[in-house]
C-alpha cells in the first residue's frame, strides 16, 4: 500500500473547521483536490500530519491553537490611511468593519488579503493575520491517491 511521503503527489478530499465546527473548506461534497506536499498548497503542520498515512485512508487530525496557522501577531494589525486606498484602488469604494480587501504584493506578482477591524477618521485598521491564526483546527483527510 502506498503511503504519503515528502514531495508526494496526492488527490484527497479534505475538510478544515475552525474551534467552532464551522467548515472552513470542505471538497467531501465536491471534486477533490489535488496537491503536491512541500510546495505551501497547505500549512506545514498540516503536510506532517499527512506523512506516512496510507492511501485510501481516512483520518481527522486536531491541530492545537496556532499550530495551523501560527499564533495571532499584533505587528500584523496596521492603520492605513484613506487617501491612499482611494489612490491605489476605488477611490469611489467604501469601507466597513469585517471587509477583506485585497493588497498586491511589493513585487505586483501577487496579493494578500487584510480584513477591516476599525474605521476612523481617515484611516482603517487592517488585520493581516490569517483567520485562523492562533485558533485550534480539525483537519480531516480521505486519501484518494499517491503518486
Amino acid at each position: 500500500m502506498t503511503t504519503i511521503q515528502p514531495g508526494s503527489f496526492l488527490t484527497l478530499h479534505y475538510r478544515l473547521a475552525g474551534p467552532d465546527g464551522a467548515d472552513v473548506i470542505n471538497t467531501f461534497h465536491d471534486k477533490p483536490a489535488t496537491l503536491s506536499l512541500g510546495t505551501g498548497q497547505l500549512a506545514p503542520a498540516m503536510e506532517a500530519r499527512l506523512i506516512g498515512v496510507a492511501e485510501g485512508t481516512r483520518q481527522t487530525f486536531e491541530l492545537a491553537a496556532g499550530e495551523a496557522f501560527g499564533e495571532r501577531n499584533p505587528e500584523l494589525l496596521q492603520r492605513v490611511k484613506l487617501s491612499l486606498l482611494r489612490e491605489l484602488g476605488d477611490p469611489d469604494a467604501e469601507y466597513g468593519v469585517g471587509d477583506v480587501v485585497q493588497f498586491p504584493t511589493p513585487d505586483g506578482q501577487g496579493a494578500y488579503a487584510g480584513v477591516v477591524r476599525e474605521v476612523g477618521e481617515g484611516w482603517l485598521l487592517f488585520d493581516f493575520n490569517h483567520p485562523l491564526a492562533g485558533q485550534s483546527v480539525r483537519f480531516e483527510v480521505q486519501v484518494l491517491g499517491v503518486l
